[in-house]
């Protein structure tokens, strides 16, 4: 499967400091990858650089075959940004604003009406066309700058700080959105939130000091010093119990809240009990409807790398 982005070798500086110094990147249709790092790590930098909105230094990059430096117009047709301030107008109802925003992208009046029903149904805005955007809550306002992003059905979609602000529920819900927006895209997003990456992302890429220090596949994690002691499972429950009850399952050391149906449980490494944990949540009638093993914790990574 071809790349839908190939980025390689980038480097930014402003004066002094070096915010990106060789940065490569790249996904695939149907991928999730989340760029992690602390504040200051170079990720909004790398993103920028990304879709366009600031040249690197050096380095290159191509979007579904197209070179962001030779034919930058045909480059950015073919992805959809939504920065970490969504570039809303709050005065306009959210039709107004998706069909302005068809409209920047080239598209004709019917054309532009089949892409505005096509990102509101997508982003779960069938209801709000005629809301005024500056009268939606702050989830709301994320779903239509999502859409924005979307309008013009790109192969690539690009996110800074997705959620950031938002309440848990509505986390919850741009959580599902994406993962439903990969079914046909590439997306990659940044974060500085460990459970959002391991929710909703297939690959981590950990950024620390303007440079990616580490990437794996989400079920592929290996801890830096190779201690394999601890297990990791998140497990979905639509009728969760108590943290005291999935405390007090066998093997289990840690739970850790994702969000009001998501845990992450820590695991004695030595026996495998995740399939006492599954026979034991269909008995209880807990609603299990996921279970993913993580071999390594997320957490103990990122800490080790960016500390």
């Amino acid at each position: 499967m071809s790349l839908l982005l190939n980025a390689s070798d980038l480097h930014r500086a402003f004066g002094p400091h070096h915010a990106v110094r060789g940065v490569s990147l790249s996904l695939k249709r149907g991928e999730v990858v989340g760029l992690l790092g602390p504040n200051g790590a170079g990720k909004t930098t790398t993103l920028r650089m990304l879709t366009g909105c600031l040249a690197p230094d050096r380095g290159h990059i191509r979007i579904d075959g197209h070179d962001m430096a030779d034919t930058p117009a045909s480059a950015k047709a073919r992805l959809g940004y939504l920065p970490e301030v969504p570039p809303l107008h709050g005065e306009l109802t959210v039709t107004e604003y998706l069909q302005f925003a068809a409209q920047l992208h080239g598209m004709g009046r019917h054309q532009a009406d089949a892409a505005v029903m096509r990102a509101t149904q997508a982003c779960g805005l069938e209801q709000a066309r005629r809301q005024v955007i500056g009268s939606m809550s702050k989830g709301y306002r994320q779903r239509v700058g999502l859409a924005q992003a979307i309008i013009h059905a790109p192969p690539l979609i690009v996110l800074d700080e997705p959620t950031d602000g938002l309440d848990p529920n509505q986390r919850r819900q741009i959580h599902s959105l994406i993962r439903a927006l990969a079914r046909d895209h590439a997306i990659l997003l940044s974060s500085h939130i460990l459970a959002e990456i391991q929710v909703v992302c297939d690959r981590v890429a950990i950024m620390a000091r303007g440079q990616v220090v580490y990437t794996s596949a989400l079920d592929q994690l290996r801890p830096i010093d190779g201690d394999a002691a601890e297990q990791h499972v998140i497990i979905g429950l639509t009728r969760a119990p108590s943290r005291e009850q999935l405390l007090a399952l066998d093997g289990v050391t840690a739970v850790e809240a994702l969000n009001a149906e998501q845990f992450r449980l820590s695991l004695d490494g030595h026996a495998d009990t995740r399939e006492h944990i599954a026979r034991t949540a269909v008995t209880q009638d807990w609603g299990l409807f996921e279970m993913q093993q993580q071999h390594a914790a997320l957490e103990q990574i990122f800490a080790e790398l960016t500390a």
